[in-house]
């Protein structure tokens, strides 16, 4: 049976929330500057800082939740039980060599 280490068990749900938190606080402070170089560009750049104001909170969200989620892996619970079957015995399978 396989054991459990320390080392593979998923993130618990604070460091999860953490790691989005900062995440989402990036992309918002991205958007503060895009927001603020709007009063300084003109032309292309005003409108590449406009849609990056207006679209960064929605793919600020999507993209924290679903990077959050992805973390999580397999865990090998402490007392399963394996089952292990033997091969059907017959006329081809036979172990007594006869």
């Amino acid at each position: 049976m396989k054991q459990q280490s320390i080392t593979s068990l998923p993130p618990s749900p604070e460091e999860l929330r953490r790691a989005r938190m900062i995440k989402y606080s990036i992309a918002m402070g991205i958007r503060m500057v895009c927001i603020v170089l709007m009063l300084f560009v003109q032309g292309w750049w005003l409108l590449v800082c406009a849609i990056g104001a207006i679209a960064l909170p929605y793919f600020a969200v999507v993209f924290a939740n679903v990077q959050g989620s992805a973390v999580a892996s397999t865990v090998v619970r402490p007392g399963a039980v394996q089952v292990f079957r033997a091969p059907p015995r017959g006329p081809d399978n036979d172990e007594s060599g006869t």
